[in-house]
């Protein structure tokens, strides 16, 4: 195997040329304190010798794996060189090729020596030959893709774009790390937060953040209060922005899904000028997840989705516990794996979102829920994109407009709301006994037709602190006062809440479930107030109530769980939802089960 001879020299003085081959001589790990550890090589090109590769952490894993092992020869398909503070140089590799293990190759090709920058020195100084041109110096950093061959052949200097850096050369996301002092990169903003504030002990302050991608990678970028005021207002998601210099650390993963070992912060000589030549920068990169495969995702995972968005619902708004309202509006994505899922959004996003003609959707960073089975939520950090410039997007639309918009679609999550349609889990009583729903390590959920045939009267109702989030008993303490253990205060008065223990039956079996609040109250027909005050004043009346309420049928939306209690372990049904039956959706459905089962 013949080695690339004079490409240490090149790659040293910061040139490359076409895919050098080189032999790794060395490779030795460098832990990285909290960060992920580092791997430093020295490489080989038969004639010298350099040991000032690193591995880029993206890379760690050939190492790890012992793929790259003393010995090994293989092609620097992609790197980049940086310049430290006390101008030594190191080769940062992006890409490489093994192109024959360390088990093949018969020990160390040639006998090379450590390349000094002396020897550059006296090269540089001594008169150059015609027909060898001297190697091009590099300023600053570079992305090169190999090394040339061609040494006779002067390289065409690289266009160099009007840079703030004051000099420094574009150099990829994926090659920036905390050793490197100048680089500019060149990169689309994707995503960029709301101005958020905060108050403590130590005083008030600001920030903002947002996402940068290139070709090579994404990145996390957080600006505070000077940096806010400085900048905030000149990003504009979608464009593209030069940025130079910025203070890099490892990520913390808790608070971002981007993919990069480390994110920026802006500093005061931090620099960002917006970049007219923009077409060949990527608009986002994703790692889209099949909607059939999030069955498969474990909870609260981030993951890129991209589908057609089927259903939208209207914006409503809800009141969180810090008394904060804020606005929420579900959508539901089907691709091409037939699966449905239901995507919330919130806030800005839910109010000014249009999902009239049923547009491509994608969101990058969505986070996976196990609630009601599978769905996802766009938050504050997930990016948003309607019929984006993408081939999935494309394929997507070509794939629904020929044959997808003829499927109801499987969904993954249990939606609430009519009788009909294909949303939802429809089962019968027995069937959830036949498929052991429940048995699971999660709750299983499934919507039916029923019949109430019995109902529970007995400590139906119980005593709850008034407070508006509290349904916690209250004890009676005797002196017209009425004491919450949670809240840890005394009331002079309390609110009914009802726990309602049903038995259900359709054609084929029966079911005991519970029912809380809402539901309890669908069934009676009565709120619990009132329940409460015919159970102290008017027996008969209460009676009555619970007679009138049998043999009504409801349309049912269950949770099912096997629980033990005292050793005996026991399904557990209950009961989510409950609404009247809407016979003309049900008729439908029941038309298209017959149809399916004829077609069998």
């Amino acid at each position: 195997m013949k080695l690339t001879e004079g490409a240490i020299a090149a790659l040293s003085n910061g040139n490359g040329g076409n895919d050098p081959v080189l032999q790794l001589v060395n490779i030795r790990k460098i832990e990285g304190g909290n960060g992920p550890a580092r791997f430093r090589v020295m490489m080989s090109d038969g004639q010298h010798t350099l040991s000032s590769f690193m591995l880029s952490t993206q890379l760690n894993y050939l190492a790890e794996e012992s793929k790259l092992a003393p010995n090994c020869i293989c092609i620097l398909k992609k790197h980049v060189t940086n310049i430290l503070k006390d101008g030594r140089r190191v080769v940062i590799i992006l890409e490489v090729d093994v192109i024959k293990s360390a088990q093949d190759v018969q020990g160390r090709i040639g006998d090379p020596t450590p390349y000094s920058d002396g020897q550059n020195k006296v090269q540089q100084s001594a008169p150059v030959p015609a027909s060898r041109p001297p190697l091009q110096p590099q300023n600053g950093n570079e992305v090169n893709r190999g090394f040339n061959r061609d040494v006779g052949k002067k390289a065409p200097p690289l266009a160099m774009p009007s840079t703030p850096g004051g000099g420094s050369k574009v150099v990829p996301i994926a090659s920036l790390n905390p050793y490197q002092s100048k680089w500019t990169i060149r990169a689309r903003v994707t995503n960029k937060s709301s101005i958020r504030t905060w108050s403590n002990s130590r005083g008030d302050g600001k920030l903002f953040s947002m996402e940068l991608v290139d070709e090579s990678g994404e990145i996390r970028v957080t600006g505070f209060n000077q940096e806010v005021d400085k900048f905030f207002s000149l990003i504009e998601v979608g464009k593209v922005y030069y940025v130079t210099k910025g203070s890099l650390k490892i990520a913390n993963k808790q608070y971002t899904s981007v993919k990069n070992d480390y994110e920026m912060t802006l500093n005061g000589e931090t620099s960002i000028i917006p970049c007219e030549d923009s077409c060949d920068v990527p608009m986002v990169q994703c790692d889209f997840v099949s909607i059939g495969d999030l069955e498969n995702r474990d909870k609260d995972a981030i993951v890129d989705v991209i589908g057609v968005c089927k259903t939208v619902d209207e914006v409503t708004r809800l009141t969180t516990k810090s008394n904060r309202e804020v606005s929420k509006r579900t959508l539901g994505l089907m691709d091409m794996s037939g699966k449905v899922v239901s995507v919330t959004l919130w806030g800005e996003e839910a109010e000014k979102f249009d999902g009239s003609g049923q547009p491509i959707i994608a969101i990058k960073a969505a986070k996976l829920s196990d609630f009601g089975g599978r769905s996802l939520s766009a938050s504050f950090s997930s990016t948003l994109m309607i019929n984006p410039d993408i081939p999935e997007a494309y394929k997507l639309r070509g794939w629904y407009d020929k044959e997808g918009h003829a499927m109801d679609g499987m969904s993954l999550t249990e939606l609430k709301g009519g009788s009909g349609g294909g949303n939802t889990n429809w089962k019968a009583l027995a069937d959830v006994k036949n498929e052991h729903l429940g048995h699971g390590d999660k709750a299983d959920y499934f919507t039916c037709i029923a019949t109430i045939v019995y109902l529970r009267k007995e400590n139906c109702l119980y005593q709850a602190c008034p407070s508006q989030d509290c349904n916690k008993k209250v004890v009676d303490q005797q002196n017209g006062m009425f004491r919450c253990e949670k809240c840890d205060k005394e009331f002079p008065n309390f609110k009914y809440r009802l726990i309602l223990s049903a038995n259900i039956a359709d054609y084929g079996d029966n079911q005991w479930v519970t029912c809380f609040q809402e539901s309890a109250e669908a069934i009676l027909g009565q709120n619990a107030a009132y329940l409460g005050q015919l159970k102290d004043s008017n027996e008969v009346a209460f009676d009555e109530v619970f007679q009138q309420a049998n043999f009504n049928t409801f349309v049912f939306r269950n949770r099912v769980k096997l629980e033990t209690y005292n050793d005996e372990s026991r399904i557990k049904a209950t009961v989510l939802d409950v609404k009247p039956v809407d016979h003309k959706d049900y008729s439908k459905r029941l038309i298209m089960s017959i149809r399916k089962m004829a077609a069998q």
